[in-house]
């Protein structure tokens, strides 16, 4: 038997990918599963995305490689789209790098910058991914705890306290997920002080800004933010083009180069139809994002009500497409909850302890889900 890499022994299965296979056969066997566990977005492209895909399938070259940089015409529209949408300025030659979704930015990101030891701070609660990535390029996670109480922002004066000498880069999510957390200028700036007076690369991972969201910000808008900072963003939330894998890393030229190392190693450039789609969706106006956000609005005071008729707390003002709530007192873990509605009620929700041990007593609805189905799960209890 050939042995797998010691790599292998760091990680597990993807949460959502066994949760799934299980849910999967609950529905085969008959069972009328409602899944409200994961932020795949239900909603479709704008027909412009979509006219663009199909326009651009005939055209000459689109079936050949593209450049790993992706086409100009893709890094422009990022380009301008990111001076509308946040005031910011970055060279579409030089600063912008479009990815296969971010997710896969997530591993380029850390195979640019990480060596075997280097530390990495994780927020707890958070995504799961950039635990399991730094684990299997050899780096250390060294969590940091984000609480309710701080507003799910990290306290910068005790991480300052502990020994940050082997820390090599940081990762952020604002608006965060699972909590729907935003953070304001004045706590992003802060995070850039305290990643510069650290020497840290700090990544703040951004695919919620425009879904219920009143205040889009990027870290990159702030003073000095490229020397330490870089972006990740994706089309997937923002305009329904999850499967489309599309995503993008922003920041000074000397990062991205280092990025475009791996990238150019790692695949041979994106499909020319999706960026041409990605090109449409990027130029869509400001009633895309009102339209989508009233959809999304609707689905969440029913998703409050779901929370309400289960006895959870939480924040009506946050951000992005999910219901982070708190189980009440006296209530089972957060995976015992989970798996007793599944069997009782035919309802999946995720468990807040995929997240961080941080997420113990929390669920989080996704709002990837019609009024319906909502209010047939509210029915069901």
């Amino acid at each position: 038997m050939i042995i797998t890499a010691d790599r292998l022994n760091t990680v597990q299965e993807y949460y959502f990918s066994k949760k799934l296979r299980e849910v999967r056969s609950l529905v085969d066997a008959g069972k009328p599963i409602i899944n409200m566990g994961i932020g795949s977005p239900d909603l479709v492209p704008s027909p412009n995305v979509i006219k663009a895909i199909k326009e651009a399938v005939t055209d000459n070259g689109a079936h050949q490689y593209q450049s790993y940089q992706g086409l100009p015409e893709l890094r422009k529209a990022i380009s301008e789209f990111y001076n509308k949408q946040f005031d910011v300025v970055l060279s579409p030659d030089s600063e912008i790098l479009p990815l296969m979704g971010s997710k896969e930015g997530i591993m380029h990101i850390s195979m640019a910058f990480l060596n075997a030891g280097d530390e990495v701070l994780i927020p707890n609660p958070g995504y799961p991914t950039y635990t399991s990535v730094t684990n299997l390029v050899g780096a250390v996670p060294k969590l940091y705890d984000l609480r309710h109480e701080n507003s799910w922002f990290p306290d910068l004066t005790a991480l300052q306290t502990q020994d940050l000498s082997k820390v090599k880069l940081m990762w952020i999510s604002y608006p965060h997920m699972p909590t729907g957390a935003t953070a304001n200028k004045g706590q992003l700036t802060k995070l850039i002080q305290f990643a510069k007076a650290n020497d840290i690369l700090l990544v703040n991972d951004n695919p919620y800004s425009f879904v219920l969201c009143n205040n889009p910000l990027s870290i990159l808008e702030l003073a000095g933010a490229k020397e330490v900072a870089l972006e990740l963003n994706s089309l997937s939330k923002t305009f329904n083009m999850a499967g489309w894998r599309v995503g993008m890393a922003l920041g000074s030229a000397a990062h991205i180069n280092a990025i475009l190392k791996v990238k150019s190693n790692m695949d041979s450039g994106m499909f020319y139809g999706i960026q041409k789609g990605a090109v449409a969706a990027l130029q869509s106006s400001n009633t895309w994002y009102k339209e989508l956000n009233e959809v999304y609005q609707s689905r969440r005071e029913l998703m409050f009500r779901l929370a309400d008729t289960l006895d959870c707390t939480y924040d009506k003002n946050a951000a992005g497409m999910f219901v982070w709530a708190k189980l009440p007192s006296g209530a089972p873990s957060s995976e015992e909850f989970i798996d007793d509605v599944l069997s009782q009620k035919d309802i999946f929700i995720a468990p807040g302890t995929i997240f961080g041990d941080n997420g113990e007593g929390y669920i989080r609805f996704s709002l990837c889900v019609t009024e319906d189905k909502i209010k047939e799960a509210i029915n069901r209890f």
